[in-house]
């Protein structure tokens, strides 16, 4: 009787013909779940399809833990990358169809969306808009894709613009989110020598001097219309610093008509000013 025996190549201990060849894994963590996939899309809700997904769980939880290895050294503890590899995992057996191919080609891509989608909504000490974000992580694969070669300059913008296909502009605002990741305290020493300063001793202050050019401009017109008695009035009393009791005496009227006076001239030119603030295109200031 003859008997078939596979074709050995020299050298190796595999069969010749591919067909007949096990099949390999690409990793060692992706379990044969098949199975239980199938038995979890055959169950209602309720404790016997809960265990199935929570064995589900544990079989491809190694997966998800090296998917969030990958994530290291970024700002983020180890553990907390598991955790939100660990939910990432949850959705992808949630929403996984054994119809549609292999359970790891869909967990892969839908575990390292929800760790990136960590990084991008919480840990960013700012709130820094999505489009910036994405600016970043253009200019940071594309910095690192040039510089691969051994004594590769640092490229430069025109380079990073040329190889991401964006403005240099666009590159610009993606190359200071790289390093806009965390925020610096203003209590944060500058400089270690005796005369030492903080951050904050570098920030200007709010000048109160623009806020007394604006009132004065805003007042200017409305003084103007006054009569001519109640704008020496008002000089006589904010300018020159006389008492109403001696600006009576000099006008030769009562005290309490100087207060009066006084009264409703600052009311009128306050009305005019904060009309002309409130006033919009087309519509004429109140007067």
């Amino acid at each position: 009787m003859l008997i078939e025996t596979p074709t050995i190549r020299p050298g190796t201990t595999q069969p010749a013909h591919p067909s007949t060849a096990p099949a390999r894994r690409r990793h060692d963590d992706a379990p044969d779940t098949m199975v239980l996939f199938g038995r979890l899309a055959g169950l209602a809700d309720g404790p016997e399809r809960d265990a199935v997904r929570d064995e589900l769980v544990t079989a491809w939880l190694p997966m998800a833990h090296r998917i969030a290895g990958r994530f290291r050294d970024r700002g983020e503890s180890i553990e907390d990358l598991r955790q939100v590899a660990a939910l990432g995992l949850v959705k992808a057996i949630d929403r996984f169809d054994p119809e549609r191919g292999a359970f790891e080609s869909y967990a892969v891509p839908t575990i390292t969306g929800e760790v990136k989608r960590h990084f991008r909504d919480r840990m960013w000490a700012l709130r820094v808009p999505r489009r910036v974000q994405e600016l970043r992580n253009k200019v940071r694969v594309a910095r690192r894709e040039l510089a691969q070669s051994p004594g590769s300059p640092e490229p430069s913008v025109a380079a990073l613009a040329a190889h991401t296909g964006l403005s240099e502009d666009e590159v610009g605002a993606g190359m200071e989110a790289l390093e806009s990741f965390s925020t610096l305290s203003l209590d944060a020493e500058l400089s270690a020598g005796d005369d030492g300063y903080s951050l904050a001793d570098t920030l200007g202050a709010a000048d109160t001097s623009y806020d007394t050019v604006i009132d004065r401009e805003s007042a200017k017109e409305g003084l103007r219309r006054l009569p001519e008695r109640e704008r020496a009035i008002l000089y006589m009393r904010f300018f020159e610093d006389m008492t109403q009791s001696r600006i009576a005496d000099c006008l030769g009227i009562s005290q309490m008509h100087v207060s009066r006076l006084i009264s409703r001239s600052c009311a009128r030119v306050r009305d005019e000013a904060m009309g002309q603030r409130t006033a919009r295109p087309g519509h004429p200031a109140r007067t």
